[in-house]
């Protein structure tokens, strides 16, 4: 009740005072505000069109890529025929993240992903923080990938018709080469795509998970003929550090799952979804992965294996007898390339468009297309850019960025859920992560202990990468922000 011998006084909310500098770093962006907003850019809004299908197939799309190819010969030398227990370990780790994921993608669905999450529990400055490594994440993955691509394109032409594209037009400069073509034209092509909006790229890359999952199970067909019991005589002959070494590398080909996340805001029935699609996605993943290593080591002594980026496709050569299913399985791996491209350049544009309609970023990143419905200059200039990244520099280490920016976000998101479980107990949840806040905590911990153990090289392009980010932040960011501004459905009901 109001004191009626008070002086009037203004409504302060309605018009409030300039907060000082370090609330402006902490400053939240409510989860109701998050949610009204979703979909809306400039000069048009995202279409809600994705069923629970499509994405799961996105986040598949993301994940089930070149791991599955390559992983194998890097991992198996350090855990012997246990790797198949260092894939369950491996996907076990990314379940903690993976359900810290699920419940914020229920609870937020708004494009973003960990930005958006962290926006809404741990202020502008950490969400910003964390957009800036999806940012690094997801581009140098792209340029990555790519460039993987081009390799996997070489030796399918070699394999069909015999020839191969000249170093020149196949490598950067600096790896012997001028311009990596192939890793231009794959990303200009899953761009494409992109430019006729949501549905239709969900439409492709459903198309092109189907292949690599029929690849995968096609080797494990063809594979478990070769199958020797012997092989699997001395099932842990490096020990437990073996397998939990070969865990940590087997790790990174899981990172993608989180990709449903960036659909929040495309997504027909985001909350219930949401968390099914991330988590279909992993235990997918996981399965095809523990078949894929069983059969392999069944197949060929574990001894025997080499960091080679052929090691299936020589697996299905060996017990055929015929080099055309290495060159089959070599097709697919191009296939599954190509959607880890167009998936994780999916996710880069959805989150700058997020960070755009929050002020962050110029807003261009957020106009969207009438048409179409998709944010079409977002995608133009992510594309170009990841395209030339790409094609004209030599990638190297500072590929592991991609890891340690993943990682990042992850070890964010379970602090996230954390903080609104405590700041918001009574928010609908269509998801919950069981055990809160012991899964959470070890999903953090996994995170932290991952990012410690990357090299050196990786943690001073990080520090380079966060300087420039909080440069441009307090630069660009923190003065455009539209939380410098009141809520405009705030200050309409303040005003009636």
């Amino acid at each position: 009740m109001l004191d009626q011998g008070a002086p009037p006084h203004h409504d302060t909310s309605a018009t409030p005072t300039s907060p000082g500098p370090a609330a402006r770093l902490m400053r939240r962006k409510p989860v109701e505000r998050l949610v009204a907003e979703g979909g809306q850019g400039e000069g048009g809004s995202l279409r809600r069109s994705l069923g629970l299908w499509q994405l799961t197939m996105i986040s598949i799309g993301a994940t089930l890529g070149t791991g599955i190819f390559v992983v194998l010969g890097e991992a198996v030398p350090k855990a012997g025929p246990a790797v198949t227990l260092s894939f369950v370990i491996a996907g076990l780790t990314a379940l903690f993240s993976a359900l810290s994921y699920a419940e914020l993608a229920g609870t937020i669905p708004v494009a973003g992903s960990s930005y958006s999450y962290a926006y809404a529990t741990m202020g502008e400055l950490i969400a910003w923080i964390c957009g800036w490594c999806l940012v690094l994440e997801y581009g140098v993955s792209v340029a990555a990938v790519a460039v993987g691509w081009g390799e996997y394109l070489n030796e399918l032409l070699d394999g069909t018709i015999g020839v191969t594209l000249p170093a020149a037009l196949s490598a950067p400069p600096g790896d012997g080469g001028v311009f990596n073509l192939p890793a231009l034209i794959v990303v200009l092509l899953a761009m494409t795509f992109l430019l006729g909006g949501a549905r239709e790229s969900a439409r492709a890359n459903t198309v092109m998970v189907v292949v690599k999952i029929a690849a995968l199970v096609l080797f494990c067909a063809i594979g478990v003929q070769g199958f020797r019991s012997g092989n699997y005589e001395h099932f842990m002959p490096l020990g437990m550090a073996g397998v939990s070494a070969a865990g940590a590398t087997l790790f990174f080909s899981y990172i993608g799952f989180d990709a449903a996340s960036t659909a929040g805001e495309e997504a027909k029935n985001a909350q219930r979804d949401l968390p099914r699609a991330i988590m279909l996605s992993l235990v997918i993943v996981t399965v095809l992965y523990v078949l894929v290593a069983a059969v392999a080591v069944g197949a060929k002594p574990w001894r025997t294996f080499t960091d080679s980026e052929a090691s299936l496709a020589q697996i299905m050569t060996d017990v055929t007898g015929q080099s055309f299913w290495g060159t089959l399985l070599a097709f697919c791996a191009v296939v599954a390339i190509a959607s880890v491209v167009l998936t994780v350049l999916y996710g880069q544009t959805r989150v700058l468009f997020a960070m755009s309609r929050d002020g962050l970023v110029p807003k261009v990143f957020s106009k969207v297309h009438p048409k179409t419905g998709a944010p079409r200059a977002n995608t133009l200039i992510v594309s170009l850019f990841c395209g030339v990244l790409a094609a004209a520099i030599p990638l190297g280490q500072l590929a592991d960025a991609t890891s340690i920016g993943t990682l990042f976000a992850f070890a964010l998101v379970n602090v996230a859920v954390v903080v609104l479980r405590r700041t918001r107990p009574d928010m609908r949840r269509t998801f919950r992560v069981p055990l809160s806040p012991v899964l959470p905590a070890l999903g953090f911990g996994f995170c932290v202990w991952m990012m410690g153990s990357l090299s050196t090289v990786t943690w001073v392009v990080f520090g380079v990468w966060m300087a420039v980010g909080l440069v441009f932040y307090f630069v660009y960011g923190q003065r455009h922000s539209r939380l410098a501004a009141p809520d405009p459905s705030e200050v309409r009901t303040h005003q009636k």
